[in-house]
């Protein structure tokens, strides 16, 4: 079965998600979250995990971590299925706990870092786990939001100082109260937002991406994943980790063969949709990796891609002509 590549380094930093198994819950009342934790507790402590917010949602988790060493995956098949025994052991039950593989985001620093903290301490607040108006976020206790507020209320894995510096302060009174009087505005924009779930437009990147940063993290990611994918089967992979590989290698194959058919990117959009050069460029690309259809008509300018596999497949019969020729030419310095 495809699974998703993970990037593994050290001292990166991941938002992990994972959800009960048909959407049923994984914790089933407050001592299904204290065993959770414990269990969280004891993998950090293993692994050497710095784990700086979490939150248990009744069907799902949220966790934002940094492994100062490159071992998530098995940190993570340590935490889950552990847990797992644990849970069917106290229920009596049996079988898989959580769907699938949990979603594991790349996360940069600064402003994007604190983002993603944020988003996971207002999970409560969006879901609406309290009185918006009456409560207040830290009634909700299965959060580390908190455990920044009381450390007599904070676990013993968890790491504040890199959130705090986020906002500029430190873990004293000072530092605390600031924290709390800024998730508090960030309470009342859900609270007033017509969307609740879009009331900061970030949120969108950090639910559906697999990285989440500046152009130049979200490049150094690419390239990690180029190794991680490099030797290995592509068709083991799945998930827009490999779509973001795909079509890094398929800009790099288009410009070789804009260098062979001897054009530039400016004069794509002047030649005919059915151009030689253009099918062929298509046909390579289309040959080598699993980019999207769309993103070949795009980028060589050729209309509607509903024509593209057409064009392919006149190049791939062709035993002579331009095409045939054109085909031989790439092929052979691609070699």
């Amino acid at each position: 079965m495809a699974r998703k590549a993970r990037v593994q380094f050290a001292g990166a930093t991941y938002h992990l998600m994972c959800r009960g198994n048909h959407q049923e819950a994984v914790f089933k009342d407050d001592r299904d979250c204290e065993i959770f934790l414990d269990t969280l507790a004891e993998v950090a402590i293993r692994n050497g995990w710095l784990i700086h917010a979490f939150v248990l949602m009744g069907n799902h988790y949220h966790l934002l971590l940094e492994t100062p060493e490159p071992n998530l995956v098995d940190g993570m098949r340590w935490l889950q299925s552990t847990y797992t025994q644990r849970f069917n052991a106290r229920h009596k039950v049996w079988g898989h706990l959580f769907q699938g593989r949990y979603k594991a985001l790349l996360v940069d620093g600064g402003d994007y870092f604190q983002a993603v903290a944020d988003y996971i301490h207002l999970n409560p607040a969006r879901a609406h786990c309290f009185d918006l108006e009456k409560g207040m976020l830290a009634d909700y206790k299965w959060s580390s939001y908190p455990g920044y507020l009381r450390p007599s209320k904070r676990p013993v894995f968890l790491s504040v100082d890199r959130v705090l510096g986020a906002f500029g302060q430190v873990d004293d009174r000072k530092g605390r109260v600031a924290c709390r009087e800024q998730m508090k505005k960030r309470v009342l924009e859900i609270q007033y937002s017509k969307n609740p779930k879009e009331a900061d437009e970030r949120w969108q990147k950090i639910r559906r991406g697999w990285v989440f940063g500046s152009t130049g993290f979200v490049e150094e990611m690419k390239d990690a994943l180029d190794k991680t994918v490099l030797g290995k089967r592509r068709d083991s992979f799945m998930g827009s980790e490999v779509r973001h590989h795909d079509e890094k290698e398929a800009e790099r194959l288009f410009q070789f063969g804009l260098d062979v058919c001897d054009l530039k990117n400016n004069e794509l959009a002047m030649l005919k949709k059915s151009d030689p050069r253009k099918k062929v460029i298509a046909w390579f690309v289309r040959r080598q990796t699993s980019v999207r259809v769309e993103w070949i008509s795009t980028r060589l300018e050729m209309g509607s891609r509903s024509n593209l596999a057409h064009y392919i497949r006149d190049v791939e019969i062709s035993k002579k002509g331009n095409l045939w020729e054109l085909k031989r030419k790439i092929t052979n310095q691609a070699d």
